[in-house]
């Protein structure tokens, strides 16, 4: 292993942060503001403030984030305890491509009670206080984590990496889809169309509204890319679709 290593990985994650949440944030917050401001979730702005704080809290979460495949998979005294694997043929297509469902439902599982836990009163300010700080998100609190809930997030990797076959691959484009909706999921406007919250397919799936209403009053809606286990543990908000709808209509 060499620091060369880890930098490579630190490069990767945090260009896809900073090109993923820069391009929305130069189009939803600068470019197009006057245009799109009408439609915004919370009719105010984050203050700049705000933006420095998401931006440096999600530096220190990359550097974070980065540490967990460097000691896992570029350290040769730990990767042939893990299911990390390079050649594709050895698991075939059909698993290849079969495992990217199944890590979303992984990831939205570990991602559902891990959050309700950091909830609790007793580690919520140790954990995930800085997070919530942004009560109206940009796109650049992401990845604005506390370095103890950073390393929380960041457990989803050796669940993937021990649990099930991984490829290199795998990662890459999980992982890419992962800080794609986390943007969306932040971005401070809604993208699915008016009629997409109670939809028989959308009412399940995460939207931005319903994450900003999570950052927005600090209770309900705690789910990542799904909202299966918010609406089976009844913690989903009961003016969600109500809130979705009328700022579609705006």
């Amino acid at each position: 292993m060499t620091w060369e290593a880890y930098f490579e990985v630190a490069r990767l994650i945090g260009g896809r942060y900073f090109v993923l949440a820069g391009i929305a944030f130069l189009l939803g917050y600068v470019l197009l503001r006057k245009k799109v401001a009408p439609k915004k979730i919370q009719q105010r702005y984050p203050s700049r403030s705000d933006y420095t704080r998401e931006i440096g809290y999600s530096t220190i979460t990359i550097a974070i984030f980065a540490l967990v495949p460097f000691l896992l998979i570029r350290n040769p005294d730990v990767r042939p305890y893990t299911r990390f694997y390079t050649n594709i043929a050895e698991h075939g297509w059909i698993y290849f491509f079969a495992a990217f469902p199944v890590m979303l439902v992984l990831h939205d599982t570990y991602f559902y009670w891990t959050h309700r836990l950091m909830h609790h009163p007793k580690l919520f300010r140790w954990f995930h206080l800085v997070h919530h700080r942004s009560t109206n998100p940009s796109p650049w609190a992401a990845y604005s984590f506390h370095p103890l809930e950073a390393v929380v997030e960041a457990g989803i990797v050796p669940v993937f990496l021990f649990l099930m076959p991984i490829h290199g691959l795998h990662l890459f484009f999980f992982f890419l889809f992962m800080i794609a909706y986390n943007v969306y999921g932040h971005l401070g406007y809604e993208l699915y169309p008016k009629w997409f919250s109670r939809h028989r397919i959308g009412k399940w799936i995460n939207t931005s509204v319903n994450h900003n209403q999570h950052h927005q009053y600090f209770n309900g809606n705690y789910g990542l890319y799904f909202l299966f286990w918010d609406r089976i543990m009844g913690t989903i908000r009961k003016d969600y679709e109500e809130r979705f709808e009328r700022v579609k209509s705006k």
